[in-house]
């Protein structure tokens, strides 16, 4: 288990994943957190990298650090969203192989799944069909980072462990309309046809795609649960040669992304009607994790859907406020 003196960093700390894994962490009582902002450490540099590491010398990571986003943002963006992921991960697993980190958790997505996979999608899934190709660049980057882990376990013996959310959304989330995912931005277009007592709200897409979500403080709670495990059953996870170190982590439950509009309409409190434009991408037509590898290890999430909702409704009037005209001043500030 984590000693709690150690020595952790979280890589992406200012993010949706990273501050909830900050969160996570000192709700615990661990202190001795390694953070550092792009402007103090630029992840897609080595040699910045390499330093760091060298100096701090962590004793866990958390790499959470990503270029992420919905749909738009990555059909407009691939060329970042493949290389500087890339980068991150390749100069954060090297590093931390150097300086003998014990225990080191990659964060993915879901999005590594085969486009139809068979569902629920479990890891065995992994690299047996074609992707969704409109975030085909962001997916096999972090299938490159999930083969990374395994090349260095398998060749040095590290403990490296893949960690594949589901759908993530919660406070801090990034609510830009153009790079942000499908749960901030409903709750952003919602809020701000309320707000304009607009009639109606046009969503993207035919709303029929089945959608998992998971509240990012209970990601957290799952990625501090993993690796806490005692040695006898981590090491299996990491150490063995015939399977990735991959591990779902997710809800257990879907819905319709219509259902989940619905739901956000009632947290919101909009009455108008909920308009869906089938010119828009989908995606894939259904992603739900096979969660059963977690579970059967004695973990369980514990913030159901509408509740994270509400919570993260909380969170955008209190960064961005009420009024529309305050809110879009505001995200242009915060984005």
């Amino acid at each position: 288990m984590m000693d709690l003196g150690a020595r952790i960093y979280v890589a992406g700390h200012c993010g949706l994943v990273g501050s909830a894994l900050v969160r996570g962490l000192r709700l615990a009582g661990y202190r001795n957190l390694a953070l550092r902002t792009h402007a103090e450490l630029n992840l897609t540099n080595q040699a910045e990298v390499e330093r760091f590491f060298a100096k701090d010398r962590p004793t866990y990571v958390f790499l959470a650090a990503a270029r992420v986003g919905g749909i738009l943002a990555n059909s407009t963006y691939p060329a970042e969203f493949i290389s500087q992921n890339l980068l991150i991960q390749a100069n954060i697993i090297e590093a931390a192989y150097k300086v003998d980190v014990n225990r080191l958790l990659f964060l993915g997505s879901s999005c590594i799944y085969p486009k139809f996979a068979s569902q629920p999608i479990s890891e065995n899934s992994l690299l047996s069909g074609p992707l969704e190709p409109t975030n085909r660049p962001y997916a096999v980057a972090k299938i490159a980072g999930i083969e990374m882990c395994w090349a260095y376990n398998r060749q040095y013996r590290t403990r490296y462990l893949a960690a594949m959310p589901t759908n993530l959304y919660g406070p801090g989330d990034n609510y830009d309309l153009e790079t942000s995912h499908v749960i901030p931005a409903f709750l952003r277009k919602i809020h701000e046809a309320k707000t304009n007592r607009k009639r109606e709200v046009v969503l993207w897409g035919s709303g029929t795609p089945q959608r998992e979500f998971l509240y990012s403080d209970d990601l957290a709670a799952a990625c501090l649960f993993l690796m806490n495990l005692n040695e006898q059953t981590f090491n299996p996870f990491v150490l063995r040669e015939a399977d990735p170190p991959l591990i779902n982590i997710g809800s257990g439950k879907d819905q319709s992304i219509r259902e989940l509009a619905e739901l956000v309409a009632e947290v919101v409190g909009y009455e108008g009607e909920l308009v869906f434009d089938p010119s828009k991408p989908d995606g894939a037509p259904r992603k739900l994790l096979d969660t059963s590898r977690l579970c059967s290890l004695g973990w369980r999430p514990t913030v159901s859907l509408r509740e994270g909702l509400e919570f993260s409704y909380r969170d955008l009037l209190e960064h961005c406020g009420p009024s529309t005209s305050e809110f879009s001043s505001k995200m242009s500030g915060r984005a």
